[in-house]
């Protein structure tokens, strides 16, 4: 049978690879595309936002979260037919053995039913041992990378920064306890620029031209392939300029150096935690969003994501959190059979799940 393509998303925390993700989907132009979403923590909130793009059946969706290769194989093989497929435990590049290989094996069983794979890494994922594990004889007459997509925040480039929220890319590195790679920030970017077929310059509607044309300047000047750079404004892009590259990146490695290729594992520090808040209490945005500042002005918390059900509203709200800013928007209807429940991950520092139950199921704020 054919090898089914599989594209690989890169990129930092907040860059945009969720919303390109979602923007795809609803625009498959009658592509069958499954989605792996290495997410972090107890809820897959990335994971949740992208079957909300209503493109995939609600009955056929998985979240194989596994603690070893066999539950990973028993997950995925329970979810055979999912759209969209989570792996929660830990740094894709560092788990694919674990992980990644057996979820690959079940989708591959059903490969006649795809046209297309998307593999969505966590921020901090090394692209290159990911392509590496296509070599694998169980994945490599099933599937062949068709190419890897580096998206950037164009915003946090003009600045001068490579990410839009420093601390909580760190509390991100941090607290997966899987990860077993310490890169800098700028070797991790690198890295990931060096594995691309193509890069997705977001937020640039927000830059003045002066800006943006310093921006993609720099940007080609770190390429050290004839790779393009694409402007991709709230992940709209066409997908045949995101799919179909027949790179077949597994082939080619040698022409992707890597910092890490001979890196030796590294410590981490064990301060960075994460804490899980799931209730049937209801909250005005307002309120909670007043909760969660006073909650931010005495605890070190890098980064809030979750759903929030909303008192007589029949939407779900999605809230997000990055340093002392925060967002929240509507994104869908709750379904019918769904419990309505607020669902929130904090990461930060040394965090205590008590004090943050306390801050946020307490009455309603006078």
């Amino acid at each position: 049978m054919h090898k089914i393509p599989v594209t690989i998303i890169t990129g930092f925390l907040g860059s945009g690879k969720t919303t390109l993700i979602r923007h795809l989907l609803r625009n498959n132009q009658g592509r069958r595309i499954a989605v792996i979403v290495n997410e972090f923590g107890e809820v897959g909130i990335d994971g949740d936002l992208l079957r909300s793009c209503q493109v995939c059946d609600q009955d056929e969706v998985g979240t194989p979260a596994a603690n070893n290769a066999n539950n990973a194989a028993n997950n995925a093989a329970n979810n055979a037919n999912s759209n969209v497929l989570e792996l929660t435990n830990g740094c894709l590049c560092c788990t694919v053995q674990e992980e990644f290989l057996p979820t690959m094996q079940e989708i591959l069983k059903r490969r006649d039913r795809l046209d297309h794979i998307v593999i969505e890494t966590s921020g901090l994922a090394l692209p290159k041992p990911l392509v590496q594990a296509f070599r694998w004889p169980e994945i490599r007459t099933g599937a062949t990378v068709d190419g890897v997509v580096t998206v950037v925040d164009g915003v946090a480039l003009a600045a001068g920064t490579l990410v839009g929220d420093l601390e909580a890319v760190e509390a991100q590195r941090q607290a997966d306890p899987n990860l077993d790679h310490e890169t800098p920030i700028e070797e991790l970017f690198e890295d990931q620029l060096a594995c691309a077929d193509l890069v997705l310059l977001t937020k640039s509607d927000a830059l003045e031209n002066e800006a943006l044309s310093t921006v993609q300047s720099w940007l080609r000047q770190e390429l050290h392939q004839p790779v393009k750079v694409v402007r991709c404004d709230h992940g709209s892009i066409d997908p045949d300029v995101l799919l179909g590259f027949n790179a077949a990146v597994e082939d080619n490695l040698a022409s992707r150096p890597s910092h890490h290729d001979h890196e030796a594992e590294h410590d981490h520090d064990e301060t960075i935690n994460a804490v899980q808040v799931q209730t049937t209490q209801e909250f005005s945005p307002s309120d909670l969003v007043a909760r969660l500042r006073q909650l931010l002005s005495t605890e070190e918390i890098y980064r809030i994501k979750g759903f929030v059900a909303v008192p007589e509203k029949k939407m779900r709200l999605v809230l997000q959190g990055v340093g002392d800013r925060i967002d929240h928007f509507y994104d869908r209807p709750w379904y019918p059979d769904e419990e309505r429940q607020t669902q929130l991950v904090f990461i930060g520092e040394q965090l205590e799940e008590t004090t943050i139950q306390q801050a946020i199921l307490t009455p309603a704020l006078t």
